[in-house]
């Protein structure tokens, strides 16, 4: 048998590992994103509100909306809006972590097993995972940045019914174009900077703490490599990734959230740090957790089905545990 014919009778996995674990990766991160959703949906709402920048200028005169909690927005959103709008802005969330989940998870295994050279059977120093989370989260987030800022801004869409203003898109793809044509395709990239330290953050807490959690006790206990040591791992990644990474979302949504100018331009905001800095000062170090429990009651779930999926179908299809 030739190399070639040798190549083809291969299975998919090991022709073309990097495609088949992107492959994968996404349809992991799509049933994990559909479940949680509701829940990122109720988390961007409670980061618009109360928003200092906006009362400031005037552009919410006469619509003092009071503050609700978690559980009182989702209520609203249900109640006010429908129950279908407890997934508006789904398929960009989904098209988003296709891109997002499926780049940054090839993107670490790559780091982790050929750039910081992990060895099997050994412990991985955890400056080495960092380093390969939040590199792989940067990346990852940078390629998916405009699904996100569609995400972002059609979320916002019921409220802007409620208060009387025009819906700006008639669906995802419309969204796209819009943005697009009023802003470039830089526009396509507003928030990007606060977006990628998010995601970097993010991931040095989701992806670090899972890959070195599991591997410690897989290392150091008598558990095995199994869905009761995958949930343990993904709670630990869930909680961790929660505490680091609210802070930046707060300023990412904010950013995407904006109105501009004909040129792309924040009309609110100068920059990440802008925002960061009248968010503080105006509504307190606490503001930058606004939306904290629907965002870890989200990511812990989120990381749950995401790695409990992503490992089982690695397994079916013959792909090495992560």
């Amino acid at each position: 048998m030739s190399p070639a014919e040798e190549e083809r009778s291969l299975p998919l996995p090991e022709r073309w590992p990097r495609a088949s674990k992107f492959a994968l990766s996404a349809c992991a991160a799509a049933v994990a994103e559909l479940v949680t959703f509701p829940l990122d949906l109720t988390k961007t709402r409670l980061q618009i509100q109360g928003e200092a920048a906006v009362h400031r200028d005037g552009a919410a005169a006469g619509q003092a909306v009071p503050y609700r909690g978690m559980l009182r927005t989702a209520a609203g959103i249900a109640q006010e809006e429908g129950v279908r709008k407890l997934w508006q802005g789904a398929t960009p969330a989904v098209y988003r972590h296709i891109v997002y989940t499926g780049v940054r998870m090839v993107t670490y295994e790559h780091l982790r097993d050929s750039v910081l050279g992990r060895v099997e059977g050994e412990s991985f120093p955890l400056w080495k995972a960092v380093v390969g989370g939040m590199s792989a989260g940067a990346i990852g987030q940078f390629f998916a940045s405009p699904t996100d800022l569609v995400k972002v801004q059609m979320q916002m869409e019921g409220k802007r019914k409620l208060e009387g203003k025009p819906l700006r898109f008639r669906g995802v793809h419309h969204a796209f174009l819009k943005i697009l044509s009023e802003g470039g395709v830089r526009g396509l990239w507003a928030g990007w900077v606060p977006n990628v330290q998010r995601a970097a953050l993010v991931n040095m807490g989701d992806l670090t703490t899972y890959d070195s959690v599991k591997h410690f006790l897989l290392l150091n206990t008598t558990l095995v490599d199994n869905s009761v040591t995958h949930s343990v791992s993904s709670a630990c990644s869930g909680l961790v990734a929660a505490v680091l990474g609210t802070p930046a979302d707060v300023v990412k949504t904010r950013i995407m959230n904006q109105p501009r100018d004909k040129q792309g331009r924040g009309l609110l905001y100068k920059s990440s740090m802008d925002c960061l800095i009248q968010t503080v000062q105006g509504e307190g170090f606490m503001s930058l957790y606004k939306g904290f429990i629907p965002t870890w009651m989200r990511m812990a779930p989120w990381s749950l089905v995401f790695w409990l999926t992503y490992e089982q179908i690695r397994r079916m299809c013959g792909v090495s545990s992560f």
